[in-house]
């Protein structure tokens, strides 16, 4: 199973390269745990959030991306300087690519394909 991501910058039409990305895992009462992280690659996309043979087993995980740098050097302000999805992983999906579209004051996501 693998959970992939990738930024668009809609104000630009363009990916959005080098953003810090982290993949957490809830962990109930406890908060949440780091399961992978990394950086978008030229085309806005990061593919190895997920090390290689892990197994992600079902519940709650959130993707955290770190926007502040990327927005400040494009737009010149961050309102939002982090961008947090959760989402949940049932048993049976094997990928999960969740995208997050971005532009200085406003961002949406959804299950892509």
């Amino acid at each position: 199973m693998a959970i992939t991501t990738h930024i668009l910058d809609l104000a630009r039409g363009k990916p959005a390269a080098g953003v810090p990305v982290m993949l957490e895992k809830g962990t109930g009462t406890e908060g949440w745990q780091l399961v992978g992280s990394g950086e978008t690659d030229a085309d806005g996309r990061l593919r190895t959030l997920t090390p290689d043979g892990a197994t992600l087993v079902p519940g709650m995980y959130r993707l955290v991306f770190n926007t502040r740098r990327y927005l400040e050097s494009h737009a010149g302000r961050a309102f939002f300087p982090t961008v947090s999805v959760v989402f949940e992983v049932t048993a049976g999906d094997s990928h999960y690519h969740v995208p997050l579209l971005l532009s200085p004051y406003g961002y949406s996501t959804y299950r892509g394909s």
